[in-house]
């Protein structure tokens, strides 16, 4: 069972995908984090991040290691944890230039695929491109809409101190990241053509859940 759950950002992907995977016995895969951790391991190794070539020429360099315990997913970088420092707005801000570059995405789905094929009772992975690139052949594919501004509110919230913007800043922020995931050459955001939308502009985190269990077991009877 191998469930690809894609999204931009702020429609509650991370959260569904978590709370999916632990009701069903699955494991879980954040490959957002990945590109993060690539990310961060670039920064703080003094790559230009938006030289692509420099980027391509360091991406087989980290080792990135991905906990799938949905109760407790772990990312670590070179040994270290990276949980915390992934999550910054550093990170963030250069996330998209470094994912569109086509050797780390090379690099990262070679990964994505040895976890899907690593789980023992099967995985639920979300990302931006697992539909369409990562795991073409999952058995449920979906896709998580919302508006930008519902996407924006739930964003600020997630963001804390003197990191939480104004929701006009964040939704444009979240507007034009979703312009260059779209729009990269290599592996861009985009729905598959069997993948089911949900949007979850108007739904609790509760009954997004539900609503992919729901599809999730409905495949499974159909199995």
């Amino acid at each position: 069972m191998i469930v690809a759950i894609d999204g931009p950002s702020g429609t509650g992907k991370s959260s569904t995908s978590k709370a999916v995977a632990a009701k069903l016995g699955l494991s879980y895969l954040d490959t957002g984090a990945q590109y993060r951790a690539m990310t961060w391991w670039m920064l703080s190794n003094g790559i230009d991040v938006d030289d692509a070539a420099e980027v391509a020429t360091a991406a087989d360099k980290p080792t990135i290691v991905s906990g799938t315990d949905p109760s407790a997913p772990t990312i670590t970088v070179d040994g270290t944890d990276a949980a915390g420092p992934i999550r910054t707005q550093e990170v963030t801000a250069a996330v998209s230039a470094v994912s569109a570059v086509p050797e780390v995405r090379a690099r990262l789905v070679e990964l994505q695929r040895s976890a899907a094929a690593a789980a023992p009772n099967g995985i639920v992975v979300e990302g931006r491109d697992i539909g369409t690139t990562v795991l073409p052949d999952a058995t449920v594919k979906i896709f998580l809409t919302a508006s930008a501004q519902a996407r924006a509110a739930r964003r600020n919230g997630e963001l804390n101190g003197k990191e939480a913007a104004d929701l006009a800043a964040t939704q444009a922020a979240l507007v034009k990241r979703d312009a260059a995931d779209s729009g990269r050459k290599t592996s861009p955001l985009a729905k598959a053509d069997d993948a089911i939308e949900v949007d979850t502009t108007d739904l609790t985190l509760d009954q997004v859940i539900e609503c992919v269990v729901t599809l999730i077991e409905e495949k499974r009877a159909a199995r």
